[in-house]
């Protein structure tokens, strides 16, 4: 039986970008571009270029994908021409295959957000469109606020529509942009406007969460025959957010009647790295996941101690929708010893650990593991800790060195351009095979500025590890997230770095203390004797040895 094809349009770095407290870097933004495009995603929506510099930016170092690469944008402007208007032909300029351009299918809008007349609006839509097919890009047009102008003015808001369609938009897409509509009136609406003359091959649908059905009403829509479904990684977008595709995806993969009605461009192996990519996101924006996020997150497969877990070490399809690895997800049962040692050596054979089933020093771990926890500590983002801690019980971890003390300082001071600024400065004393090692650092960078005293300690304590030192020359801090773990006077700083070296790999380390400094030097020594370890197994030898 022949499926559908479904087409993903991402909107994350559009969108997404609007939600509050989130603002992306170019580098951010490519890396996520990178990451939807190994997804199999059909679209990436890149933002506004000309709206804000860092758009404009990211469209002039933008990743080739296989992906087309969407820039946003708006019709032109009454009065003027398209090819006079400026903010269109920013748009245009950004140079990408696909443009999406938004404009207003309520009436209501138009005459009061816009002050044009009805027919204006009209002229704007169609010759905005023809203009852009005409440079030989890709149209889409995002019907703002379509089903409120449907349900106001239907006569109208079709018009609009099939303005846009009729001008040579490949797409368009019925935007619910104030996510008041519910299903069965998306659905309805959606296919009226099939009905109406604007193929479903043709037809978009894009929805916002301000009453939690944005992915209920995508679906809605695909049913009544739009065959195009936009929306941001964990939903992200503005106000409530918009459909989520971390849910949207894998429903319409693995649940009937979807999986053999409809196809994506997400292969069921791209779809292993659905978690992942979430989590990636989160880890970019230093927020926590919802743990009890559909499919992906870290509760979607909990089950606590009794009837559920007991039924689920049976057979796990009694209490779970779909297995949960069909989208790198794992089952959790924290209270079932049993269990928690069945999770543990999993994740010890993930670490190249492989241990017995009799072994005491499992339990040992799991007790470990939850002490830290209570303190703070958290090991789903921080494995190569979590490995440390395991070869610590399991009596494999070398001392490679060990700090007997370290001290950081900060001042503030005038330079000789009479302002005020900072200088962090930190002192690490190392012993490496009997000897002890001093070095000093600043944080100042090759441009005079401040890196801060993290930077300072992490520079003094790879300065010099003796024999160990080559290992690490290649070693090099890529991300810091500080977290509050509790509040008040108790309050304990979770500090998780990640790093990176030049064979590609990369780790997360995890330090808790009340004191940010000293759990910053927790994760920063926990990340360099992962390193020197893995040098250690890729040798076959102990780095640094004399041969």
């Amino acid at each position: 039986m022949t499926r559908t094809r479904i087409t993903l349009y991402d909107t994350t770095l559009r969108d997404g970008q609007q939600t509050q407290g989130v603002q992306f870097s170019t580098p951010e933004k490519i890396r996520i571009a990178e990451a939807l495009d190994q997804l199999g995603i059909d679209y990436i929506e890149g933002g506004w270029p000309g709206a804000n510099p860092t758009d404009s930016a990211f469209f002039g170092a933008a990743p080739k994908t296989r992906a087309a690469m969407t820039a946003f944008g708006m019709t032109k402007r009454a009065g003027r021409s398209a090819e006079n208007d400026d903010v269109l032909a920013a748009v245009l300029n950004a140079g990408t295959p696909a443009v999406c351009i938004v404009g207003k299918t309520h009436d209501f809008h138009v005459t009061t957000a816009l002050g044009i007349t009805l027919d204006e609006n009209i002229e704007n839509i169609a010759r905005s469109i023809a203009y852009i097919t005409a440079q030989g890009r890709e149209a889409l047009f995002d019907a703002e606020h379509f089903f409120d102008g449907y349900r106001a003015n239907p006569d109208y808001a079709l018009r609009a529509a099939k303005a846009a369609y009729g001008a040579g938009a490949r797409w368009v897409v019925l935007c619910d942009t104030n996510g008041g509509t519910l299903p069965q009136d998306i659905g309805r609406i959606t296919a009226q406007v099939i009905a109406a003359g604007i193929p479903g091959d043709h037809l978009g649908i894009h929805t916002h969460n301000d009453t939690e059905n944005a992915v209920a009403g995508s679906l809605a829509a695909i049913d009544a025959g739009a065959r195009q479904v936009q929306g941001t990684l964990n939903g992200l977008g503005e106000r409530c957010g918009n459909a989520n595709l971390t849910t949207l995806i894998p429903t319409l993969l693995l649940k009937e009647p979807y999986a053999s009605t409809y196809e994506t461009g997400v292969t069921p192996d791209a779809l292993l790295g659905l978690t992942q990519i979430s989590r990636q996101l989160d880890d970019i924006l230093n927020r926590v996941p919802m743990r009890q996020a559909a499919y992906v997150g870290a509760s979607a497969f909990a089950h606590k101690a009794g009837l559920h877990a007991s039924a689920i070490l049976k057979d796990p399809t009694t209490y779970e929708h779909i297995d949960p690895a069909l989208v790198g997800n794992a089952r959790i049962i924290p209270m079932s010893n049993q269990a928690g040692q069945s999770n543990l050596r999993r994740r010890l054979a993930e670490a190249g650990l492989d241990v017995a089933d009799d072994n005491p020093a499992l339990a040992r771990i799991l007790d470990e593991i939850k002490v830290r926890e209570d303190r703070g500590y958290t090991y789903d983002s921080a494995q190569a800790s979590f490995e440390l801690l395991a070869r610590a019980e399991l009596g494999l971890l070398p001392e490679f060195f060990e700090v007997k003390r370290y001290k950081v300082t900060v001042e503030r001071r005038k330079n000789k351009r009479n302002r005020m600024v900072s200088l962090s400065e930190a002192v690490v004393v190392v012993k490496v095979d009997g000897e002890k090692k001093l070095s000093v650092s600043e944080s100042m960078d090759s441009a005079g500025s401040d890196r801060g005293p993290v930077n300072a300690l992490a520079k003094a304590l790879a300065k010099d590890l003796g024999r160990y030192q080559a290992a690490i020359e290649d070693m090099h801090l890529v991300d810091f997230k500080v977290r509050i773990t509790q509040g008040g006077t108790e309050a304990v700083t979770r500090v998780i770095i990640d790093s990176e070296d030049g064979q590609g790999r990369r780790w997360s380390t995890v330090g808790v203390s009340p004191n940010i400094v000293d759990a910053s030097f927790d994760a920063l020594i926990d990340a360099i004797n992962w390193k020197l370890i893995r040098e250690s197994e890729s040798t076959n030898t102990q780095v640094g040895s004399v041969e």
